[in-house]
């Protein structure tokens, strides 16, 4: 450049503003260019009322009303409202990201977009919400969030009339009328609406994780995912029910609760006809039909056909109880024990059977409980015709005719005394005790002492009074889990004892005890 071209160039930029110091060419783009700094908005639209500190701007927002887009793009010949949205757009032809970020060097097509980029480093959110105050880091998320103040949903679906508060939003919305998916997975060949969706589907081939906790180290392959978790350490539930007020950290979670009130179960398995109110109660349910149980204990080799119940099957190995009963302190290695186990506290039995007025604590209950009234037993067994109200009996019934016994698991800790085995180290120190005589476990009410804590924690209800364990199907309470055991035989006829030396079977120990003394010729 020549000493005149020079000239020419500083001539251009010597008019500068003396806020933010950026230099224009002429004065008259200088004063416009002020009105940001001074709050200015002097062009308004006649159509909507909306203020712009620049005419360009208001020109460009007309064509919203207008419907005009006068910048079409060459190579694919969509068309644009705004020019900076065609050049935005070229770059997906090009393949150029020029503008890199300096700290974690990803790149980006459009300059704005790195800015908002460089929030994430930050931590910055300029973006204040001036009716309840929460700050955002992008303007576009903040403009959303007001619509949940305003309930304005200005984009309308032409086809169905159903109105979002984003454009974006109805955009989505219109794949569901004409089934478009232009992005497909070169991989299994899956294809979605939106680009952002095959990208979060292909980590499942991948395996990548890109997303960590910072608190607990955690991935995840999906951004709301990491939001949705980041609640467990915050604690924060933001979804609430309007109709009973209770919290939840997912808005999947407050949908599928919100069912309980509906009573609606839009979930149909269509090979018995029966529905759920959430989609995975369904998948669960489905694996009666296919017999699969794909989850898999990896300590002691049992199966499971839900993904929950292999996590609370996993306790038993780890001895862990971890909900405690806020009123006696007892704890229960699963939340629906804890919750029964409440009700003996409270006295709340909330399901009542409509026949005889009998009330119960859970809805199981009661379910069985109506099987005395109609006489139902429609689970049969296909070796000796027996009938069952309970399915879970006719399992159990069944292992007398095969002599399985699948409760198995290893035992990996032998007593060093007499040979006997334990899948937990503290029964093992618990069985200990047999040999050594101690007692260490002494009930505060009476003195007496147990060698295990759970024979103390049966005696106790003596001098409370409390029956903690219920019969499902008749309502009858006791002290013990064994006593239960043995008064359910007398609705299922089952016989749960069988003498090993003429095979007679007897519905409980101090029967076969008795019955043995014939053999035995003693008499007690």
């Amino acid at each position: 450049m020549n000493p005149q071209e020079m000239t020419k160039e500083k001539e251009k930029l010597s008019y500068q503003c003396d806020i933010c110091k950026m230099t224009f060419s002429n004065e008259g783009n200088l004063t416009v260019h002020k009105f940001i700094h001074a709050g200015r908005k002097p062009y308004d639209c006649d159509v909507c009322g909306k203020s712009f500190s620049q005419k360009s701007n208001l020109t460009s927002h007309q064509y919203i009303h207008t419907g005009e887009k006068p910048y079409e793009c060459d190579i694919c010949c969509k068309s644009f409202s705004q020019k900076i949205h065609l050049t935005r757009h070229k770059s997906i032809h090009t393949g150029e990201k020029p503008y890199q970020c300096d700290i974690c060097g990803n790149s980006f097509s459009d300059k704005c977009h790195l800015s908002s980029h460089k929030y994430i480093h930050t931590g910055e959110k300029p973006y204040e919400c001036d009716i309840c105050g929460k700050s955002f880091s992008h303007k576009h998320i903040l403009t959303s969030h007001i619509s949940i103040h305003t309930g304005v949903k200005p984009y309308h679906c032409d086809i169905c009339g159903k109105s979002f508060s984003q454009r974006t939003g109805l955009s989505y919305h219109k794949s569901v009328h004409t089934g478009e998916k232009p992005n497909q997975c070169d991989i299994c060949g899956k294809s979605f609406f939106q680009k952002s969706s095959l990208t979060t589907h292909k980590y499942i081939h991948t395996g990548e994780k890109p997303h960590q906790c910072d608190v607990c180290g955690m991935s995840f392959s999906q951004k709301r995912s990491l939001d949705s978790h980041k609640y467990i350490h915050t604690g924060e539930k933001p979804y609430q029910c309007d109709i009973c007020g209770k919290s939840f950290s997912q808005k999947s979670n407050l949908d599928s609760h919100k069912s309980i009130h509906t009573g609606e179960k839009p979930h149909q398995c269509d090979v018995c006809g029966m529905s759920f109110s959430q989609r995975r109660y369904l998948d669960s349910h489905k694996h009666i039909h296919t017999g699969e149980k794909p989850y898999q204990c990896d300590i002691c080799g049992n199966s499971f056909s839900d993904k929950c119940h292999l996590s609370s099957h996993k306790y038993i190995h780890r001895g862990e109880k971890q909900y405690h009963c806020d009123i006696c302190g007892k704890s229960f290695s699963h939340k629906h024990i804890l919750t029964t186990h409440i009700s003996i506290h409270t006295g709340v039995k909330p399901y009542n059977c409509d026949i005889c007025g009998k009330s119960f604590s859970q809805r199981t209950g009661l379910s069985y409980h109506k099987s005395v009234h109609t006489g139902e037993k429609p689970n049969q067994c296909d070796i000796c015709g027996k009938s069952f109200s309970q399915k879970s009996s006719l399992t159990t019934h069944k292992y007398i005719h095969t002599g399985e016994k699948p409760h198995q698991c290893e035992k990996p800790y032998q007593c060093d005394i007499c040979g006997k085995s334990f899948s937990q180290k503290g029964n093992l120190d618990s069985h200990k005790y047999i040999h050594t005589g101690e007692k260490p476990h002494q009930c505060d009410v009476c003195g007496m002492s147990f060698s295990q804590r759970r024979y103390l924690d049966s005696h106790k209800p003596i001098h409370t009074g409390e029956k903690p364990y219920q019969c499902r199907i008749c309502g009858k309470s006791f002290f013990h889990k064994r006593s239960l055991t043995h008064h359910k035989s007398i609705h299922t006829g089952e016989k749960l004892y069988e003498c090993d030396i003429c095979g007679i079977p007897l519905s409980c120990l101090r029967s076969l005890t008795s019955h043995k003394n014939i053999h035995t010729g003693e008499k007690p």
